[in-house]
């Protein structure tokens, strides 16, 4: 059967070198990779899956909103034997999403927009005539034009709402006349080791689009990832529900029909099978309010460009950055935004973070982690670095992130 598929999406991550010289990863970027026609993120795991910390029911729409919350979430049920059940109640709610992007013809030299990939998304809410979607980050970015496919088959223009690399969700908005189911998110933070899941989506493209599989909970945990944004520690689910290439953006619903999870990420590594992952649900309520209310998610930021202190070579640790023997991990400071909070506060280049508010900060991971979960805009932090090989102390009063990176 020829789906005229294109070869799975895998995002390319772009590291600084284990070894060399502190400022010659300065020139390097996260390049965006081009989306192929069946997306899913994929996480390279690290020393094992373990890495460093870091339901959907039918709902008939009356053309109003059922809550004063964008997404409320409500208590989990485990109802054994019941999942066909609530898979049918679901099923309708799951989309396809479709990234179109601007590509250039190599013979005529004119662009026109092609399809250059397709996803999932689960419908949350219903406002009158106008119906919200949630998906993933990388099924959306660098999209000129998204079309979402309903469950009668219909293909309806979407409109970004708001999107956040980092954290890999993004809304849509689409017109809702044709729209009869609506998922509810359940509660998590309640699941338990065991519990049957099922996974709905569009695995390899929309010729198999709302395919269920089953599965269970198999695992909580925190992950490294990496984003558009950069590095990042995502809190998941883990299930042995298969995940494929497609089902990015889709529903992990519990025996009860809600949504617990939107699955996002598996190992895609030759001899694995059996690992997927979701972002559980009580991570994805608030990151949809604000993307709802704000159209991005407004965190804190220091204004500086930083590297892991365990990726710079011995050399580079003594003599460039003047460490003690004692000091090998770290985030060190590869430049500094002017008229920053890092810089209002006398951070420079080549200082190194090893401690913020008395927690201890050994990669930039766990200090953009601290920043974005653990400190609000406006609020003093104390941070303590090394500068030529002395430990100092400094107060960084925080403010609403820009451009810039940490």
């Amino acid at each position: 059967m020829d789906m005229n598929m294109m070869p799975p999406y895998e995002p390319q991550t772009v590291r600084p070198p284990k070894k060399g010289r502190f400022f010659s990863w300065l020139a390097a970027s996260l390049a965006g990779a081009v989306l192929g026609s069946a997306i899913t993120l994929y996480a390279a795991p690290k020393v094992g899956i373990s890495s460093p910390s870091s339901s959907a029911g039918e709902t008939k729409q009356t053309g109003t909103s059922t809550s004063t919350e964008a997404l409320p979430l409500q208590p989990t049920r485990s109802v054994s034997n019941n999942m066909i059940t609530a898979i049918e109640n679901v099923t309708d709610a799951v989309v396809g999403v479709v990234n179109i992007q601007k590509q250039e013809d190599f013979f005529s030299d004119r662009t026109e927009d092609q399809e250059a990939g397709t996803g999932s998304g689960v419908i949350f809410k219903k406002d009158g005539n106008t119906a919200y979607i949630v998906t993933n980050n990388h099924v959306i970015e660098g999209a000129n034009k998204v079309e979402v496919s309903l469950a009668d088959g219909k293909k309806v223009k979407a409109e970004i709402v708001g999107a956040d690399p980092l954290t890999d969700l993004a809304v849509l908005k689409i017109d809702g006349s044709r729209v009869t189911k609506v998922a509810s998110f359940g509660d998590s933070s309640k699941l338990r080791i065991g519990e049957p899941v099922a996974a709905i989506g569009n695995p390899l493209g929309l010729d198999l689009s709302r395919t269920v599989t089953e599965g269970i909970v198999s695992g909580k945990r925190t992950m490294p990832v990496s984003t558009s944004a950069g590095e990042w520690e995502l809190n998941v689910i883990q299930t042995d529900a298969a995940i494929n290439p497609g089902n990015s953006g889709g529903a992990l619903i519990n025996s009860a029909g809600q949504v617990i999870g939107i699955n996002s990420l598996k190992i895609s590594e030759t001899g694995v099978e059996g690992l997927g992952f979701a972002i559980p649900s009580e991570d994805v309520k608030p990151i949809v309010e604000q993307l709802m209310q704000y159209g991005k998610i407004k965190r804190p930021y220091l204004g500086v460009q930083l590297v892991d202190v365990a990726d710079l070579s011995d050399e580079v640790r003594k003599e460039q950055l003047q460490l003690p023997d004692s000091v090998t991990a770290g985030a060190a400071v590869a430049a500094v935004e002017p008229f920053s909070p890092a810089a209002d506060a006398g951070l420079q280049s080549k200082d190194v973070i090893v401690e913020m508010n008395g927690q201890k900060v050994d990669s930039v991971s766990a200090l953009r982690r601290y920043l974005y979960t653990k400190t609000k805009i406006g609020e003093k932090v104390r941070v303590v670095f090394y500068r030529n090989g002395e430990k100092k102390t400094t107060s960084i009063t925080l403010r609403a992130r820009g451009d810039s990176e940490s």
